[in-house]
Parts: C-alpha cells; sequence; structure tokens
C-alpha cells in the first residue's frame, strides 16, 4: 500500500456559483456546451491566455446549477494527485479522495485547466471517464466509480504554447468535442473592459488599440500578445490614480517580456496611443 503525507495540490474547492458570472458570448459557445452536457461528450477549451476560458467554465456551472472544481495543471501533477491516495494523519491511514474522484461522486464539473501540463502517463486517467465507458477506475482501493449523467469533464489548454514535449495527445482529445476561444471583437472586449475595471470608453478603446499592436507582435518578438485579463488589471491601476502609460507598462508590457528591446519598442507604442 502507497503511503503519502499531504500534499498541496493547485486546486478550486467545489463552488456553488449562486450570481451569475459575467460573461459576454462570442459565438454559440454557450448553446454548443450546453448540447455537449445534454449529451455527455466531454469539452475541451482550446484558446490564448487570458481570453475568457475560466469565465466561461465559471458561467456554464452557474447556468447548468452545478458545482464546480478546478485543477490547476503542472508537470508534477500524477494520478494520485487527481483521484485520491492514502494518507497518515493523526497515526491513522486514511483515504482521501482527489479533486475528480469527488467531482464524479458529487455529479459536478471537473475543470482540468492547461491540461498539457500535467505528465502524459497522468492524463491517461481520464480517458474512461471520457468516453462512452464513464468510468474512473479507483486502483488502489480495487474500485471502479461511475459517472452520474450529471458529471461534466471539462479540460482547456493554448494552442499557442505547444511543442513536441508538451503537446496534447491524439487519444486524448478526440475524446473530446472542441470550443475555441480567441480575443474578444474590439468592441465586446471595450465592453468588457469597462464592465470589470468599471471606466470609461475612451481609456478601454486606446487599450484595445494597444493590446492589437501587442498581438501583431507574437512570434515577432512576444510569446503571446496581451490578453483581456490584463488590459482589466491596467484599467483598474488607472481608476485607483496610476498614470495610464505607468499602469501599462506594469501591468502589460512586463508581464509580456524582459527583454530590453522588446520593452523599448512596447512603449513607445505605448506613447503615441496615450
Amino acid at each position: 500500500m502507497a503511503i503519502s503525507k499531504q500534499k498541496k495540490l493547485n486546486v478550486q474547492e467545489f463552488m456553488t456559483i449562486k450570481e451569475e458570472p459575467y460573461y459576454l458570448p462570442m459565438g454559440r459557445e454557450i448553446e454548443l456546451f450546453e448540447a455537449a452536457y445534454k449529451n455527455l461528450i466531454p469539452v475541451l477549451l482550446k484558446g490564448p491566455t487570458g481570453c475568457g476560458k475560466t469565465r466561461f467554465m465559471l458561467h456554464m456551472a452557474w447556468k447548468l446549477k452545478r458545482p464546480l472544481v478546478t485543477v490547476s495543471c503542472h508537470d508534477d501533477l500524477t494520478a494520485s494527485d487527481l483521484v485520491g491516495r492514502y494518507l497518515v494523519k493523526g497515526g491513522e491511514t486514511l483515504w482521501v479522495d482527489g479533486p475528480l474522484s469527488r467531482a464524479v461522486k458529487a455529479g459536478g464539473i471537473c475543470y482540468l485547466d492547461e491540461i498539457v501540463e500535467a505528465r502524459k502517463d497522468t492524463t491517461v486517467v481520464i480517458h474512461p471517464l471520457a468516453d462512452d465507458r464513464r468510468i474512473l477506475p479507483v486502483e488502489k482501493r480495487g474500485e471502479t466509480l461511475t459517472a452520474p449523467p450529471e458529471f461534466m469533464l471539462a479540460i482547456s489548454y493554448n494552442p499557442g504554447y505547444q511543442s513536441v514535449l508538451k503537446e496534447l495527445k491524439q487519444s486524448t482529445r478526440q475524446r473530446f468535442m472542441a470550443l475555441e476561444f480567441k480575443y474578444p471583437p474590439e468592441e465586446l472586449e471595450m465592453e468588457i473592459i469597462m464592465h470589470e475595471a468599471d471606466t470609461g470608453e475612451e481609456l478601454a478603446k486606446k487599450l484595445v488599440l494597444f493590446a492589437g499592436k501587442t498581438r501583431n507582435l507574437k512570434d515577432r518578438g512576444l510569446t503571446e500578445g496581451a490578453s483581456t485579463r490584463l488590459l482589466v488589471h491596467a484599467a483598474r491601476l488607472v481608476n485607483s490614480g496610476i498614470e495610464p502609460v505607468k499602469a501599462c507598462e506594469s501591468a502589460i508590457s512586463y508581464a509580456l517580456t524582459d527583454d530590453t528591446e522588446m520593452l523599448e519598442a512596447l512603449s513607445e507604442i505605448l506613447d503615441s496611443i496615450l
């Protein structure tokens, strides 16, 4: 029997969302997600950092009235972290369910964020849950959990970070219905910033313009352009009395890169816009 001490996981415990999270649809993603849930189809969300994937999951958990547990995947994540393990507590050996097991038992939604960051041997554990079997083998206890109709599995990843070492295997991705997320169109992104940061249209428009410039630099000096999340951060700093240029440097430019030349280029772009 494998016995281990308590291991810290970046897991957000079950959330029952009582108030509707703010989310602006970009297309038919809500309709498609609801259809997938109704037909017991797991869902893959793919898109760049900060484009609204996690907010969408919060919104859908609220809409479907299901508890949500989120696991932020990383390269130390093991199958036991997801399924469960025996732990020593107060001199006793106890079995503790992992977040995936708890979600199955509760009929909740389990959201594995940035699934490609997890070890490949770990992601295999979700395969029987993500096909017609809808089961979760708990090998250490010699039992198998069967997911109720209310349970849903969702995963996400950022295709922009894919590499030979961090690529979602076809054996995994072809078990899921995929929803592609992109940064919102300018007017919608402005509306999001104004709502989330309680700011005016003029600042929101300039932030969106700056974001567009940074996104055009993807793979030409920047790994990623500015996300909607970073724009909201910058707007909130401005609302707190920080000068717009300084707010954008701290919340956006410095968050995107450490390269001196690229920072100078972003600074020139900022000066021309703000």
